[in-house]
């Protein structure tokens, strides 16, 4: 008998058990021992058959354990319904952003009740104006069960708009270019690029990346929309070390056109006159490792942020005439306290861009007074970001506010009279009320003694009972910081009791760049015990219990919640991992998959002996054992090019083979989707009514 007929006597008989047992039987994995040796280790890893993607097997399984997750969440479809229409109930449909003002046209983005995508419009010169529909993605997408449309860019003459279409979910963009006087596509469209493009200032000439096998942006061409074919685009820029990713846009005095390259440690720009497309491509400083610096150009000067001699970032200036860092001079020296992150550059004004206490600052400097003042918040945890700002001589800075229990709201702020302008507040459905809600920011003390920040939120009137359910959500890699940030849909939580907290572990970049640092590499051990001292304090604290604590991560969150759940599973009630990175070893040795060579400066080479053996001994899939686990929501997506489906797939096939207890072990894929899930702004509200569902059935919770 061969494989075909044992998988379909196998589904046969899961079929059959599934029908006729009241409780659902998971799916079992046939185990296929492969042997895999580094270094005299040998690793024995069964289910290393599911990475044949497309393979009738493969395909098998997977829909096997999507029917399993549906029959074991069945109780809860009623409360899955009922949070999804409370949920999209808070959500003004009908809805629309604050315009911002470019070359002569008011932008904006907007919504209809009852759809999915946005609609990209314009109006020339005032408000008043009549509106232009740019792009309605709703009628694109019609007949696809993914679509995304990115990378928006209108020519300097206001007349071409080019953007980026990916239908699979895999990074994979075709750009396209669409006459706005006619509303017609022009011929010409670029397939495997990264869906952006940098315009030359002729209107015609326009630079592009395309991604390599392995979905690393490797190559930018030039392209002159005078020749419909590709074919004939000449390449200005190849990334050969497989290490660095290029990119290419228009800086925003729109004097030039940048050519860069970035791995972790190191950053290459060249730039390129956007008045001559066809002239000579100059650099600024060549690579070297260990040398991170980011340009924005002012008059006849670059203004660099960089590393050099300054672990958190210094800003540094230079002619643009010689912009290597022989001539690079201080402007704002490093600080031991404060990242520095970026700049904003106006024709009077910098707004610096600066974190300090694990909170964003921006920091308002006058260009000809050298005047300075900070912004004011007001509050203990927020989140501030510097927002659209492609105006030059303007006294206005955009800017986005949100907290914990403050909606995402937009200001514009006058620079010199320092007057301060809400926009817009999103709008939330019901009756919500900010004053209803407390945040506040903890510190939890690690193994080694460091304070690592919570910050929190809940409904006004918690008890120190230990009795509360509390959702902890972290990531802490890349030096990504996790800023608070309001959530309407989270408050069907937080109504029924839940604390929700968010670990600000080591790895990310909140309490600056050597935060980063010490979670990365041959410390990265310290991102998984910060995570685990934190649970702890709130135990210890009485915020709740085990029996009360569920937590959660995503990507490289997610491999986060499976060494969590190797090392105290004790401390959970349940882990949700979404789109987990699992296999750290085994796709770190595997160079075909996208993102693996790039990483080796974040996770280190397992072609190394001592990162081999570092990385294995926390790699979640790896280090599977005979023992108690909590019960566990994992997610994934058929198209993720990030974290591929056979990871998480083949870790719940080994912990359904090796754990000890009879907790859950759910296992859901969208087959249509990739690393950020479904498209569509409604669609995946589904997502996180299921994930609630999961948490508040483990609690008892029915409606």
């Amino acid at each position: 008998m061969n494989n075909k007929h044992l998988i379909i006597l196998w589904i046969i008989a899961f079929l059959f058990l599934f029908g006729c047992s009241t409780t659902p039987v998971p799916p079992i994995a046939e185990k296929k021992p492969h042997e895999l040796v580094m270094f005299g280790d040998t690793r024995i890893d069964p289910y290393y058959w599911m990475n044949e993607r497309d393979a009738d097997e493969v395909l098998a399984y997977l829909n096997a354990e999507n029917a399993y997750a549906k029959k074991i969440l069945k109780s809860t479809e009623g409360l899955q319904e009922k949070l999804f229409n409370e949920i999209k109930a808070r959500i003004k449909e009908q809805d629309e952003s604050v315009p911002y003002f470019e070359n002569g046209y008011f932008y904006y983005t907007r919504y209809e009740e009852g759809k999915e995508y946005p609609i990209y419009c314009r109006k020339k010169e005032t408000l008043d104006a009549a509106e232009e529909i740019m792009l309605d993605v709703n009628e694109l997408a019609e007949g696809y069960s993914y679509y995304s449309a990115v990378g928006l860019n209108v020519s300097p003459n206001n007349n071409i708009l080019a953007y980026g279409v990916d239908t699979l979910s895999r990074r994979q963009y075709t750009v396209y270019f669409k006459d706005l006087t006619t509303g017609q596509l022009l011929d010409t469209k670029i397939p495997l690029t990264t869906g952006s493009v940098a315009w030359a200032n002729d209107n015609k000439t326009v630079f592009y990346t395309v991604i390599d096998n392995s979905l690393r942006p490797y190559r930018i061409y030039r392209h002159s929309l005078n020749d419909a074919s590709e074919k004939n685009d000449e390449l200005v820029y190849e990334e050969k070390d497989d290490t660095f990713r290029a990119f290419t846009y228009r800086s925003k005095s729109k004097a030039f056109i940048y050519f860069g390259s970035s791995s972790t440690l190191s950053t290459e720009f060249s730039y390129l006159d956007a008045n001559d497309p066809y002239g000579k491509i100059r650099i600024i400083q060549p690579r070297e490792r260990n040398l991170e610096y980011f340009v924005t150009h002012y008059g006849d000067k670059f203004y660099i942020t960089t590393n050099l001699n300054a672990t958190n970032f210094q800003l540094m200036v230079a002619p643009v005439s010689k912009p290597g860092k022989a001539n690079w001079k201080t402007v704002i020296p490093h600080r031991e306290d404060v990242l520095l992150s970026g700049v904003e550059i106006f024709k009077n004004h910098m707004v610096v861009d600066e974190r300090s206490g694990g909170l964003k600052q921006l920091r308002i400097i006058n260009m000809n007074t050298k005047e300075e003042h900070y912004l004011d918040f007001g509050e203990e945890v927020y989140t501030a970001s510097i927002s659209v700002n492609p105006e030059y001589d303007t006294p206005l800075l955009r800017y986005s506010y949100t907290s914990l229990t403050t909606p995402m709201s937009t200001y514009d702020y006058n620079m010199d009279t320092r007057e301060k302008i809400l926009k817009k507040q999103s709008e939330v459905l019901g009756d919500f009320s900010a004053d209803n809600y407390e945040t506040k920011r903890l510190w939890a003390k690690a193994d080694d003694g460091v304070l690592v920040p919570i910050s929190m939120v809940y409904r006004k009137g918690l008890e120190m009972n230990g009795n509360n359910p509390t959702l902890l959500y972290a990531y802490g890699s890349y030096g990504a910081s996790m800023d608070p940030y309001f959530s309407s849909a989270r408050l069907s939580l937080l109504d029924r009791g839940f604390v929700y907290a968010i670990a600000h572990i080591r790895g990310g970049e909140e309490l600056g760049r050597q935060w980063y640092e010490d979670g990365k590499l041959l410390k990265k051990m310290n991102t998984f015990t910060d995570y685990i001292a934190c649970s702890q304090y709130l135990i210890d604290q009485k915020y709740t219990s085990p029996d009360k604590l569920f937590a959660m991560g995503g990507s490289a969150g997610g491999l986060l919640m499976g060494v969590v759940a190797n090392l105290r599973s004790d401390l959970y009630k349940g882990i949700i991992a979404q789109v987990p990175f699992v296999d750290v070893v085994t796709t770190m040795l595997d160079t075909s998959i996208p993102l693996t060579t790039g990483e080796y400066d974040e996770w280190g080479n397992p072609n190394d002996s001592i990162y081999y053996f570092y990385m294995n001994s926390y790699s979640p899939y790896d280090q599977v054992k005979p023992q108690y686990y909590t019960n566990m929501l994992i997610t994934s997506g058929y198209h993720d090019s990030q974290v591929q489906y056979f990871e998480p797939a083949k870790w719940v096939a080994k912990l359904r083979d090796l754990k000890t207890d009879n907790n859950l072990v759910i296992f859901k894929i969208d087959m249509d989707a990739g690393h950020g899930g479904a498209s569509g702004r409604f669609k995946s509200l589904r997502e996180v009514a299921l994930e609630y569902a999961f948490m508040l059935n483990l609690l008892g919770v029915k409606e």
